[in-house]
């Protein structure tokens, strides 16, 4: 079995680019930061940089929504390769493959100041000191069930 879960950070913005042919398809590529657990012999180091490439929706997801320092949990495939640079040096290569991709932290807790969604024409609603927000009178009309 080949399964891989990670959950780190983007160290940059994910590089995006689309196969040739009829049906282009999106190949992002991206690494993450994952924190080690344990920190042996005191290295500096404490998190292993690890090249992820998603492709076709998964690779139109990243281009959309993934930017550097975006907390990601991400499960895949590995897979090793080979190709012989220009210098005629063989290198070898290993990937994750992405298959499926999710936030691990909401937009309020990465720092953006816009979480949650405010209907057109609505105040946004204030939070409530036990931790939920405050639902405006009248919103049952607008609700497309009861």
């Amino acid at each position: 079995m080949n399964k891989v879960i990670l959950m780190g950070r983007l160290t940059r913005d994910p590089e995006v680019r689309y196969s040739q042919g009829e049906n282009a398809m999106a190949v992002a590529r991206y690494t993450l930061a994952v924190d080690r657990r344990f920190n042996r012999n005191n290295d500096d180091q404490s998190a292993d940089f690890i090249s992820c490439v998603a492709f076709g929706r998964s690779g139109e997801f990243a281009e959309k929504y993934l930017h550097k320092g975006t907390k990601v949990a991400i499960t895949g495939r590995i897979q090793t390769g080979s190709y012989t640079n220009k210098d005629g040096v063989k290198v070898y290569t290993t990937d994750v493959v992405v298959e499926d991709q999710e936030f691990a932290e909401s937009k309020n807790t990465a720092g953006n100041s816009d979480g949650g969604f405010v209907p057109a024409g609505r105040p946004a609603p204030a939070a409530v000191g036990d931790g939920f927000m405050n639902i405006p009178d009248g919103i049952d009309e607008e609700l497309p069930f009861n």
